[in-house]
């Protein structure tokens, strides 16, 4: 008997613009249940990878799988139905400066699920008070929220929905590190009180140490090492070690203009 698919299946994805590929015939799997953290340095694909993944660019070749089902051939209504089950933390939140904070948390389920404003509310509600916001800064506007909490509302808004798979694009960017860690726990907590199957993309290896259960290092557009948390430090590979040590010396070289 065989055991169920992964959750998420990429295998030999490749993407370009123009002369430049950006994904090389990229290999990766997220299992059900698991979190998956993708790190590597600005322009190595992760922001396109995500899109690829969601749909909102398609390949020029290769396979998408989510829970078995090839997504990159699918049908504009087809793949509204695969959304559903998504839900997403932006980089830099992304919120509707025009709505509410409840609003703002209750998007998804009022736009995309045509919930009524009354459920959709009491649904918000619960969800900024799963991630310790009060109910008093649902009435605010996000302008007048710190970084901090901005990024906490963006945590409920992904979570709103109750998402079979939580993406998480730089989750920590522009936080200081002790707020940085308060939003790597609470995604730990989230994700697990969901059963949720998390992807995430960053830069930042304390984020990537506290909300991994796996790392895979993303590298000219190829996963070039994936594993065990715990193992990444004993990778036995020199791009990883540089990276994750913040070496400027090593086999990674960055692009520096002569001024």
């Amino acid at each position: 008997m065989t055991g169920s698919p992964p959750k998420i299946a990429l295998s030999g994805v490749n993407k370009r613009f123009g002369d430049k590929v950006v994904l090389d015939g990229l290999d990766l799997t997220v299992g059900k249940s698991e979190s998956l953290v993708v790190i590597g340095g600005s322009g190595t694909g992760k922001s396109v990878m995500l899109k690829c993944i969601l749909g909102l660019l398609r390949p020029e070749s290769g396979s998408i799988m989510v829970d078995g089902e090839e997504t990159v051939s699918k049908t504009r209504g087809d793949r509204e139905a695969m959304l559903r089950k998504f839900g997403m933390l932006f980089q830099g939140s992304a919120l509707f400066d025009s709505l509410k904070v409840w609003e703002n948390v209750a998007f998804g389920l009022i736009q995309g699920r045509h919930m009524p404003r009354v459920q959709a509310k009491e649904i918000a509600l619960a969800k900024l008070a799963a991630v310790g916001l009060g109910p008093e800064v649902g009435e605010l506007s996000p302008s007048e929220l710190s970084g901090g909490m901005q990024k906490r509302v963006a945590l409920a808004r992904a979570i709103a929905t109750e998402p079979e798979v939580i993406f998480f694009d730089e989750p920590t960017t522009g936080l200081d590190p002790i707020m940085a860690d308060v939003i790597n726990e609470l995604i730990v907590k989230c994700v697990k009180d969901l059963g949720a199957t998390a992807l995430s993309i960053t830069h930042d290896m304390a984020s990537a140490r506290k909300i991994a259960d796996r790392i895979a290092m993303i590298y000219q557009g190829k996963i070039i090492w994936c594993g065990k948390r715990e193992d990444i430090d004993h990778s036995g590979n020199a791009y990883v070690d540089q990276f994750i040590n913040g070496r400027a010396e090593g086999p990674i070289r960055m692009q520096v203009r002569a001024l």
